[in-house]
């Protein structure tokens, strides 16, 4: 790691001739290859980017200031500072720039600076002998006024003058003539004084700054600075900073330097402030380093006070003392705030070693004590003291609200006050407000809370949020909207609304189920949307855009709340009053339902065209309204046939085409997508639904190893085959009028090696689109035996097999429950099976123009073993598979004597 002698700060000017700090590292002088030159270069502490690449030009003026500061300007203002940590390390650079310029290192500025035109080149070369200043008399004032505004053009020429004034000690000189002129009350001379002393003040060199500045000089340059020509009557500088600017010292100091220090800052910063005219955009820039003093000297100060530890703890001793005057308070307060107002200038790490000395002596506890007094300006000012930590460390202040929550109650708690400051902020305009609730929104920010291994900061700060807090900013929208209007619609109190809503919306973008759960269990929602009811349209429109961010999240818990809360009532009502008036209002309330139709949410959309389909028909010169009762009608359209489909009398219609089990229905997303509390007949019927699905797939997965079997022999001259070693989930049984027997119905042969068994040939017509289960699956079921032909009857439910009518009843059936009878004239039927949570699987056969019922049922009695059922059944891939015409015509060519029923069953209706 590089020596601390190289480590700097580096600064860059802004356009608010304001230092912006740019970042901490360590700087290097070495040739770059690309800038073809030595360059100074300056690689972060943290990363070991480079934060500063500079090429040391020939033509390049460089300061040293301070001892510790090299400030340089790159092209037109473009202002840049070193401030190094050691001064052996500026000294260091200092003669390596020094060097490559070819200049005398004890010089506190190098000669050459920027080209000049050809005309200054003529009148002065860079090799011409330096100014010489004209006799300091009173005579002579208009000359020196002359010469010195005629080098400011000229970049050299002010560099000459700069140091001559220096050498002859001229300031000290002409000093001493305003006196002169101020006593013979020389009104011309104090005229010309004062544009001299602008020159040397537009010279920009610090050097002259530090003669100007110093304690027994300064109040002689103010009072110069007073006779400014375009004044007639001059302003009385001096007396107001000796008089009536006077300086407290809240705490005795015993730093003489540090007195000094501060004295001379406030002057200095008078003098930029309120004597020098305002630069203009031309001059931004000539007075940086008159900015740049006044940075360093806030530096300096800080860091002597903070290490003062005596004088702090004296300090916040007497901030919470009971015994303290609030008078003395007061003045506590408003030095503090300044203190820490100066200690923006401090680099990232000395400021957050800053903010840990004042934390440890308790800043948070003394915020909270003055927050709950009285006073309105202490108020105002331990607010300004809280931003300021706030916008530094915001992990710090949670840490500790977290811990006093233990041990505070929620009225005391350090947030808790800040929410009622905001509330009662007696600010027409709600300045003070607006301020907290940016301190507010960067305390919930998640992106700034930090996750660690042992402690999630976001889960816990926000727990405690919700729990503690939000009530206390939500009960001013409680307390306005509970007459289902606004209870008071003056400008303040929409203005704090408004304010409120701006948070709120911003806990639902970047919350979750914190707010989440807030807004479905308080009726947010609807409480905000009564302000769509105020005079205020700045705050209809903050309501909007809460309901916006909710529907813009897109989840169903907050569509489902919308819905059950008839939330969008308030939003038509509002949007028809609102009329045809083309404004902010109506366009907000039309994007709101423009991107319900875009995003397609169905919920949402089935509600509007539902609820309020009537009001809005009359909405012509926009197609929203139109697209969403469209779009409602189709969807409606496919629900109706989704629920014709999944009728139990059109169950083998149903089973027609496969459905991909990784897509599952709309309904069924949305079934099983409701609440836990619904009602128990709706949870019986999507366990039925659920039941039936699995058992569905489980046969669906059995079966469809199985191919059409072509040429198959008898059943009967087979012996039986058995199911060994697995115990089937579902009992299928297939009965008739008379006793049958489930050995000769699963009496095919299913071994590898027989020539009916083996599966059909990839690609073939009858080979299974999902690739085949192992024939040695425990779980298979055997192929049906081939069986006589069948003649389908009329119904699509019904198949007549060897004098015996299986059908189903719809008005009997229900979901997952199947019946079957046998229709015998001489005998009634002979058993009724009934499966409560068994499903119905088609089953694989060799010939695919025969249809087959199976009933299932979890009854365990054994089944008579006589005469077999003998039956035909399609050819099936999990789902029941209507063969095409064509395939139908090939099967009647090599089976002639067998019929088929028709390729497209009639269909039935609900």
């Amino acid at each position: 790691m590089a020596d601390t002698r190289r480590r700097v700060k580096l600064y860059m000017l802004n356009e608010d001739r304001q230092w912006d700090d740019r970042g901490t590292g360590h700087v290097s002088s070495s040739y770059v290859e690309r800038l073809r030159g030595m360059s100074l270069i300056v690689r972060s502490e943290n990363d070991g980017s480079i934060l500063l690449e500079s090429k040391i030009e020939q033509d390049t003026a460089y300061q040293k200031q301070q001892e510790t500061l090299i400030v340089w300007s790159e092209g037109e203002n473009y202002d840049l500072a070193l401030s190094f940590q050691e001064k052996a390390g500026c000294d260091e650079i200092w003669e390596k720039i020094c060097q490559v310029q070819g200049k005398d290192p004890s010089v506190d500025i190098t000669q050459d600076v920027v080209e000049e035109s050809e005309d200054e080149r003529d009148d002065m070369p860079d090799a011409a002998p330096p100014i010489k200043l004209p006799p300091c008399d009173t005579s002579k004032l208009e000359e020196i006024a002359e010469l010195f505004s005629s080098v400011l053009p000229s970049p050299i020429r002010k560099e000459k003058l700069a140091v001559a004034i220096e050498a002859e000690c001229y300031i000290g000189k002409l000093v001493h003539l305003f006196h002169m002129c101020e006593d013979l009350e020389n009104t011309e001379g104090l005229h010309h004084l004062y544009e001299i002393f602008k020159s040397i003040f537009l010279l920009n060199k610090n050097a002259l700054f530090e003669i100007m500045f110093s304690e027994e000089t300064i109040f002689d340059i103010i009072g110069i600075l007073e006779y400014d020509p375009t004044v007639t009557v001059p302003t009385r500088h001096r007396e107001y900073l000796r008089n009536t600017a006077k300086f407290k010292e809240v705490v005795p100091m015993t730093n003489t330097e540090l007195q000094t220090k501060i004295h001379q800052t406030y002057r200095v910063q008078y003098i930029q402030d309120v004597i020098l005219p305002t630069p203009s955009v031309f001059e931004e820039n000539m007075l940086s380093s008159l900015s740049s003093f006044i940075f360093f000297n806030k530096v300096e100060i800080v860091s002597m006070i903070q290490d003062d530890m005596k004088f702090l703890s004296t300090l916040f001793a007497q901030l919470t003392g009971e015994d303290t005057d609030d008078n003395h308070r007061r003045d506590l307060v408003l030095f503090l705030k300044e203190f820490c107002a100066f200690s923006q200038t401090l680099q990232p790490p000395n400021r957050e070693s800053f903010y840990k000395t004042l934390s440890e002596l308790g800043i948070l506890p003394s915020i909270e004590i003055i927050l709950g007094l009285d006073d309105e300006k202490m108020k105002l000012a331990a607010i300004d003291i809280f931003s300021y930590i706030v916008e530094f460390n915001q992990s710090m202040v949670r840490e500790f609200i977290l811990k006093e929550s233990s041990r505070v109650d929620d009225e005391d708690l350090l947030i808790n006050l800040v929410i009622e400051q905001m509330i009662n902020d007696s600010d027409p305009e709600l300045g003070g407000a607006v301020q907290l609730i940016g301190i507010l929104r960067l305390l919930l920010d998640p992106e700034n809370m930090m996750a660690t291994a042992s402690k999630s900061e976001k889960s816990e700060f926000l727990n405690f949020f919700y729990k503690h807090s939000m009530h206390v900013l939500t009960a001013p929208l409680f307390a306005n909207t509970a007459d289902n209007k606004p209870s008071r619609d003056d400008y303040q109190s929409a203005q704090l609304l408004g304010l409120i809503l701006e948070l709120l919306t911003f806990c639902v973008e970047h919350h979750t189920y914190h707010i989440k759960n807030y807004v479905i269990s308080k009726n947010v929602l609807n409480r905000v949307l009564v302000l769509l009811k105020s005079r205020h349209s700045f705050l209809v429109l903050c309501a909007l855009r809460f309901c916006r961010k909710i529907v813009g999240l897109k989840e169903e818990v907050y569509n489902k709340y919308i819905i059950k809360e008839n939330c969008f009532r308030p939003i038509v009502d509002a949007f028809l009053a609102n009329g045809d008036r083309y404004n902010l209002i109506n366009s907000a309330m039309i994007e709101l339902f423009e991107f319900i139709k875009v995003e397609d949410i169905k919920s949402l959309s089935s509600h509007i065209v539902e609820a309020f389909q009537r009001e809005l028909d009359g909405i012509k010169y926009v197609k929203t309204f139109e697209t969403l009762k469209l779009r409602y009608e189709q969807q409606r359209e496919r629900n109706r046939d989704k629920h014709f489909d999944s009728h139990p009398t059109s169950l083998v219609r149903n089973n027609r085409f496969r459905r991909d089990a990784r897509a599952p229905e709309e309904e069924e997303e949305m079934w099983f997508n409701q609440d836990d509390d619904e009602s128990d007949t709706g949870m019986q019927v999507s366990e039925i639904k659920y039941k039936l699905d699995s058992d569905l797939d489980h046969l669906h997965k059995l079966w469809e190893t199985k191919k059409a079997k072509e040429n198959q022999s008898d059943v009967e001259d087979g012996p039986p085959r058995l199911l060994i070693g697995t115990k089937s989930p579902i009992s299928i049984s297939i009965k008739t009028g008379s006793n049958s027997s489930l050995s000769s119905l699963l009496s095919m042969p299913d071994s590898p090696g027989s020539p009916h068994g083996s599966p059909p040939a990839p690609g073939s017509p009858e080979s299974p689109k999902s690739p085949p289960t192992s024939p040695h699956s425990p779980s298979r079921l055997c192929p049906t035996p081939q069986t006589s032909p069948v003649t389908s009857s009329s119904s699509p439910l019904t198949s007549k097999t060897s004098g015996v009518v299986t059908s189903t009843s719809p008005q009997d059936s229900v979901p997952g429950v199947t019946s079957s009878t046998t229709n015998s004239s001489s005998s009634p039927p002979s058993a009724s099976v009934v499966a409560s949570t068994a499903s119905i699987s088609p089953t694989s056969s060799s010939s695919p123009s025969s249809v087959t019922t199976i009933t299932t049922s979890n009854a365990t009695e054994s089944l008579p073993s006589s005469n077999a059922v003998t039956t035909l059944t399609p050819g099936l891939k999990g789902l029941v598979d209507y063969p095409d015409e064509d395939s139908e015509e090939e099967e009647e060519e090599d089976e002639e004597d067998v019929i088929a029923p028709s390729p497209k069953r009639p269909r039935v209706g609900t």
